[in-house]
Formats: C-alpha cells, sequence, structure tokens
C-alpha cells in the first residue's frame, strides 16, 4: 500500500464509519424489504425479480468482507436463494441480471466459497449470454412489448445500462474457463463504444438495431431528455463500465473510452461537483434568496430548476476511482481528484446522517424524469455505489463490477 492509499483510509475513515452505523440502522428498518427508492423517507419493497434487488444485498456484502462481522453475512446470505427461486417461476428477468447477480451470488461465492452461489452466479450468465444477437452484436433489452407507432417493438433495442452488466460474463470466462462469454461481452461493449458513446464522451441510453440485419437504425431517448441528449446515469453506466471491461481486458480500446466519457461528465458537472439528470437540460436558474440552503454558496443566488442525480454522480464517483487505478500516477490523480470532490459533496450535502428514521443515504436522486417517477429521492444503486466507492477508498479490493 503507497502513502497516498494510506493517507486516503485515514481521511475516509470518518465517512466509513458513519457507513457502518447507518447500514447497521438500515439493516433493522428494510428487513425483508426489496427495496428501491424513497417515499417520504421510507424504502418501498418492490418485486424481486425487479433489477436493482441486488444492490441492498451487495451494501451488505461490502461491509461484511470489509468488517468481518457475521451479522452482515447473516443478512445477506439468503438473497442470491430468493433470485433463484424467482428465476425459476413466471419472471422478468432480463438484461440487467448482472445488477441482481453480481452484488448477491457472485460475491457471495468469492467470500464464502459457496458453491451454490457459484452455481447461480453461472446461470445468470447464460442467461444474459442467451440475449445476445449476434447479426446486430449487442444484447438485447428488456423483455417484449407490445409495438406502438413510436417504439417499433423492442426486438432491436440495445441500452447503456448493459455496459455495466458485462462484468457478469466476464466473471463466467474467467470461472469456468470458456471464453464464449468474455466474446459476447467484448461484442457488447464493441458495440457501445461504436454506437452509445460519441466523440465528445457524452452518451445514449437506447439504440435501436435491425434485430434481423443487425444495421443501426435509431437512437432513442429512453430516460434522457431526448435521443440526442446526454442523460448522466447513462453516462455514468458507460464510464464505470467500460472501465470494468478495461480491467477485465486490458484492452486500451476501452480505457480510451471510459477515459473519453469521463472528461465529459466531469466537465459537464454543476458548481458543486454533482450533475443535473440530463447534461442537455435546459439551464434555466431560479432565483432564491441567499440566505436559503442551496447546493452551491452562499453567496449564490440561483439554483438550477432541473433536478440533480445523485446516483449518477456515486456510480461516476466509483467510476473514476475504477479508472484511476488502470493510468499512470500522473494520470491517476486526475481522475481520482474528481473522484473526491464528487465524494466530498454527496457526504457533505446530499447524505442524510442526522434522521434515525430516514431509510436512504443519499437524497436527490433522479430515477426517471421523462416519466415523472422517482425524482428527489434516494435510490438504492445511488446508495450503493457510495457505499462501494467508499470501501475503494478504504482499500477494498473484491471487485465484482
Amino acid at each position: 500500500m503507497n502513502g497516498q492509499q494510506q493517507e486516503a483510509i485515514a481521511s475516509y475513515s470518518l465517512l466509513w464509519e458513519r457507513l457502518e452505523a447507518k447500514l447497521s440502522r438500515m439493516a433493522e428498518q428494510l428487513a425483508d424489504k426489496v427495496p428501491h427508492a424513497t417515499k417520504n423517507g421510507i424504502y418501498d419493497s418492490t418485486r424481486i425479480d425487479w433489477w436493482t434487488s441486488g444492490f441492498w444485498p451487495g451494501m451488505l456484502w461490502i461491509m461484511y468482507d470489509m468488517t468481518k462481522q457475521p451479522r452482515y453475512k447473516e443478512w445477506a446470505w439468503e438473497w442470491d436463494m430468493r433470485l433463484e427461486q424467482a428465476i425459476i417461476a413466471e419472471s422478468n428477468f432480463h438484461h440487467d441480471v448482472g445488477f441482481q447477480f453480481l452484488p448477491t451470488a457472485v460475491i457471495k461465492y468469492k467470500l464464502t466459497g459457496d458453491q451454490d452461489a457459484r452455481r447461480r452466479g453461472m446461470l445468470a450468465a447464460t442467461l444474459l449470454a442467451g440475449r445476445y444477437n449476434p447479426a446486430g452484436r449487442f444484447i438485447r433489452a428488456w423483455n417484449q412489448v407490445k409495438p406502438t407507432s413510436w417504439n417499433h417493438g423492442n426486438e432491436g433495442w440495445s441500452i447503456i445500462d448493459s455496459t455495466m452488466n458485462l462484468s457478469l460474463l466476464f466473471w463466467a470466462s474467467e470461472e469456468t474457463g470458456d471464453p464464449r462469454y468474455a466474446h459476447i461481452a467484448r461484442e457488447q461493449a464493441n458495440t457501445v463504444v461504436e454506437h452509445f458513446i460519441r466523440p465528445d464522451g457524452s452518451v445514449r441510453h437506447i439504440c435501436r438495431f435491425d434485430p434481423f440485419t443487425g444495421e443501426f437504425m435509431e437512437a432513442l431517448g429512453g430516460q434522457g431528455l431526448g435521443p440526442e441528449s446526454a442523460w448522466s446515469r447513462g453516462a455514468a453506466w458507460a464510464l464505470h463500465g467500460m472501465a470494468n471491461t478495461s480491467r477485465y481486458t486490458g484492452d486500451i480500446r476501452y480505457l480510451d473510452a471510459a477515459k473519453r466519457v469521463a472528461h465529459f461528465f466531469v466537465a459537464s458537472l454543476e458548481e458543486d461537483s454533482i450533475p443535473l439528470w440530463d447534461f442537455r437540460a435546459e439551464p434555466e436558474k431560479l432565483e432564491t434568496p441567499a440566505t436559503a440552503a442551496t447546493h452551491q454558496s452562499a453567496e449564490s443566488l440561483f439554483i438550477a430548476a432541473e433536478p440533480r442525480d445523485t446516483s449518477a454522480a456515486s456510480c461516476a464517483a466509483s467510476g473514476l476511482l475504477e479508472l484511476a487505478d488502470q493510468v499512470p500516477q500522473t494520470e491517476s490523480a486526475v481522475y481520482r481528484r474528481s473522484a473526491l470532490r464528487i465524494i466530498d459533496s454527496l457526504t457533505t450535502r446530499y447524505a442524510e446522517w442526522d434522521d434515525p428514521n430516514y431509510e436512504g443515504i443519499l437524497k436527490e436522486a433522479t430515477g426517471h424524469r421523462p416519466g415523472d417517477q422517482n425524482i428527489n429521492v434516494s435510490l438504492i444503486y445511488g446508495d450503493y455505489y457510495y457505499v462501494e466507492a467508499a470501501a475503494k477508498l478504504m482499500g477494498w479490493k473484491n471487485r465484482i463490477f
């Protein structure tokens, strides 16, 4: 461990202590919930096959790995079993099984050697590989939806979120020695570089391909402002996912792609180092009293009219730390400083530490702005990546994404 890493651990040990206390309380509050978003500070409970169902147990497994306290393992132990029971029933598992099985089955196997967890992780990887369309070289998004005048059916859709799920395929190849999983992951990553990440580093959410010929047809707006906008969480998925892909493959193309997105992301942040939900949302400002608590300095008279997204911030911060680990030290410092600015802003301005009844960690996340869903809430994946980033600052090495 070098001096910089030792200094970071000392600097962020207080944050880690606060997170330990927070997660211990959350474990009692959430109990058997499958949390996704808060309402009035209380986490909901959604379906076990919902795409976010792996993030809460993933937070518990990170805590177990970092603290070795058995209670975290006990709280997290049965989640991959619950997911397996759902996967063999009528369910809606799709391209996001990596989000569900990496922070449950795969990390459980890594930390405990549990063979059933390994089997469940391989089941999920095979399901994900089965979604690959070889004509278009993409992993299909979601399951069947009814065609309308605008969506053309979704057999040819692929989305940027899948970039974060590729780690499941790379893990499966490493674990079994079977290169087919990694072949598919690389092809999806190549498609992301070619069609999703623009030259300026901004990112599309959905790309539509002809499912029979593989021809690229168009970009769709998805959860962004529009087809050619720059949805900030999509950029975070791309930044972190490309950094992960670079780590698994050692391929400079993916490292360069991660850097390009990182530069766009950091350059587009608001004054407090947190992004708006879409980087191309209207920059209208609302006047507010100078004495009001804003996200800017006390002297500022204006705040953004459009909501921020702290979940994009936390995912990008963790991705920036991942990127910093893969480049020379002088370059690494640039990405690391950017990550720390984001984490420090989240910690001081957006994290809820004092209200014992508030079940989330990060406030002011935005789920789906165009759909008017989950705006100015806590989102479980935003909380997860905040914990993941903090763990990395404390020296955590058992990467799963």
